[in-house]
């Protein structure tokens, strides 16, 4: 039987797990402050690309919780350290936010915004700024061929009183539906995340422990990497949906409020 008294750093999801939209959920900072003061590790590590590392800083400093750069671990990074393992300097066609393509050109990657060009890759972020041009362009390359990669599998991401917006995952079936072609995903459930991490923070997988909101990413990452998985009640999952999973959790809690007094 696993023991939350033995783990050595929380993977922390954060999108239903910390906050919810622009609001902290009940607990999330008291918890926090709890492994801080038992000198616990803990990495925010979330699936949504939308984002890079600098704008999740400002975002948990403007709700106060205090984070760095190396306090968050997000999918978009973990797949600019998969494709440099690939190709460093690729060219890549980019379906990404601005803060997506800084997080790729920092990394050295040469970014294509026009089709009929000679690239390596197409990657599909979490793209808020997705046009109908994009979403033509990178089928085209798909179709003909091109390596395919997406950050991550979520279909929604959560929003404040019980909102969402579609997420990649969503935007993986349509491109389905049109070129008949599935990507290499990198974030949550995929173990090419996880091993980034390990390498990235030197740690073990009997030490860590996935602590998230949903189902299909965040404890399948437990249970397929070998990770203990805490279910938190506070996002996307409900009763039902907990009923009827194949991704049963090792702990279920309502919120990370109920998980800090496991500590």
């Amino acid at each position: 039987m696993k023991n939350i008294k033995d783990i050595k750093c929380f993977l922390l999801d954060m999108d239903g797990t910390i906050y919810l939209g622009n609001k902290l959920i009940d607990g999330a900072k008291e918890f926090l402050n709890t492994l801080k003061e038992n000198k616990i590790k803990y990495l925010f590590l979330t699936n949504n690309s939308s984002k890079n590392k600098d704008r999740y800083v400002e975002k948990l400093n403007g709700l106060g919780i205090e984070a760095n750069r190396e306090d968050v671990f997000t999918s978009g990074e973990a797949t600019t350290i998969y494709l440099n393992k690939l190709k460093k300097g690729a060219k890549i066609f980019l379906l990404g936010t601005k803060d997506l393509e800084e997080e790729f050109e920092k990394a050295g990657f040469v970014l294509i915004k026009e089709r009929a060009k000679d690239i390596d890759f197409v990657v599909l972020g979490f793209d808020t700024t997705l046009t109908y041009e994009k979403l033509w362009i990178a089928c085209e390359y798909i179709s003909e061929g091109t390596t395919y990669i997406a950050t991550h599998p979520d279909f929604n991401c959560p929003l404040e009183g019980g909102k969402f917006m579609p997420d990649v995952g969503s935007m993986i079936e349509l491109i389905k539906a049109s070129t008949g072609k599935v990507p290499t995903v990198i974030g949550k459930p995929s173990s090419h995340i996880i091993e980034a991490i390990l390498n990235k923070y030197n740690l073990k997988k009997e030490e860590l422990a996935m602590v998230g909101d949903r189902l299909y990413t965040d404890i399948r990452t437990g249970l397929d990497n070998g990770l203990t998985s805490i279910l938190v009640m506070s996002g996307e999952t409900d009763d039902e949906m907990l009923k009827e999973t194949i991704y049963k959790p090792d702990f279920i809690f309502k919120s990370v409020k109920e998980l800090k007094e496991e500590l």
